[in-house]
């Protein structure tokens, strides 16, 4: 079994409540490994690929107001612990893009050529859902694997469109929400039903601009692979 290790987050609560880098460092170290090793008891882990860190955003070039809400300050120790990660994990970094967009971009290249079965993406992001993968969260209250289906991987994705990603300041469809969602995709089945009912929100919202409207949601929600 391959992980696909998306640390962005573990790295930024690895630097609460800790005194100085040596603590946040052997915190994440230890969280990570306890991670690996409860992994790898039922699916022998064959290979650990550690993601974090992003330069340059593409999706703040396409809508202005783009995660425009995180104004909290981040932790004192984030960019240390960021490059501990970097230089211990050997871990990728990703250009242009966010890192979930790398780790499923890797995760396409790697199910294709080992098999969707044997790649796990390990990760709290939500986003990941729209991928028909294998995804663990590994959060102490959770600790869940998703067995993610084509056919609900496009109800996660349409769905989100629909509800938006209030982490990310993304929502066009404000006042619809997911019983919205569950009752028009209700008997979608594929591709297509799932954007011709989601298009017909935009058009009674938007109006003339919806396909405009629609392209830039799509484009900023929708991970790269």
């Amino acid at each position: 079994m391959i992980l696909l290790f998306d640390a962005d987050s573990l790295i930024y609560s690895s630097c609460i409540n800790v005194e100085d880098l040596e603590e946040a460092c052997a915190k994440f170290d230890e969280v990570l490994m306890s991670i690996v090793n409860k992994l790898d008891e039922e699916y022998d882990v064959k290979e650990l690929i550690v993601f974090n860190s992003a330069k340059g955003n593409f999706r703040k070039f396409v809508l202005n107001s783009y995660k425009a809400n995180r104004t909290a300050p981040k932790p004192p120790l984030l960019n240390q612990l960021t490059e501990h990660v970097i230089k211990e994990y050997n871990s990728r970094i990703a250009y242009g893009m966010e890192t979930d967009d790398l780790v499923a971009t890797y995760w396409n290249k790697l199910q294709k050529e080992f098999g969707r079965d044997n790649v796990i993406i390990v990760a709290l992001d939500k986003d990941y859902k729209q991928l028909p993968c294998l995804l663990y969260n590994y959060h102490v209250k959770h600790q869940t694997m998703w067995n993610i289906s084509e056919q609900q991987a496009l109800y996660n994705f349409y769905t989100q469109m629909i509800v938006g990603d209030s982490a990310d300041n993304v929502n066009f469809c404000k006042g619809y929400g997911v019983k919205y969602a569950e009752k028009i995709f209700k008997n979608c089945k594929s591709k297509y039903q799932f954007i011709r009912k989601t298009f017909e929100l935009f058009k009674q919202i938007y109006k003339s601009k919806a396909r405009e409207k629609f392209i830039t949601c799509y484009t900023v929600l929708k991970l790269r692979t």
